[in-house]
């Protein structure tokens, strides 16, 4: 995010964990993230990783304990919840924890989300629903099952 040009993570480097992700899906993307080759300079990131089921988070230990001899340069992301700091995988990364605070405004964060979800050209698509052609957007209400 340090310039409006910088790309948002494609699909392959965004892996969303659930307690339903499987360690099939998590071994696929420790595998890109971690074997060496001629992919650039990609960021990986695991949201919500503490959500994993025991065994796949043992799985994935495993699998990145022996997978990250053969690459010293990877880029791996792992965010969890506070409020489950001691489920597996954080407890098992916690030598590399970092406490994170957000280093932009934002207003800043804002504007660069605008700037790669806005539709160019508006045409009769679902980006005419959101505000300002954007092709994403959030809906939300403090009632629940009103029709969203």
């Amino acid at each position: 995010m340090n310039s409006p040009s910088q790309p948002l993570p494609t699909f392959d480097e965004v892996l969303l964990c659930t307690p339903q992700t499987t360690a099939e899906q998590v071994g696929l993307f420790l595998r890109r993230c971690l074997i060496p080759c001629s992919r650039g300079e990609k960021i990986y990131t695991m949201l919500y990783a503490d959500e994993l089921s025991y065994d796949v988070s043992c799985r994935a230990e495993e699998l990145f304990q022996h997978l990250q001899r053969y690459n010293s340069t990877y880029r791996l992301v792992i965010l969890c919840n506070c409020e489950r700091e001691h489920s597996y995988i954080p407890s098992v990364f916690s030598q590399y924890k970092v406490h994170m605070i957000p280093q932009r405004q934002l207003a800043e964060i804002q504007q660069y989300l605008q700037h790669h979800y806005r539709v160019a050209q508006p045409s009769s698509s679902a980006a005419s629903v959101f505000k300002d052609n954007m092709c994403v957007g959030i809906v939300s209400s403090k009632r629940a099952g009103m029709g969203k």
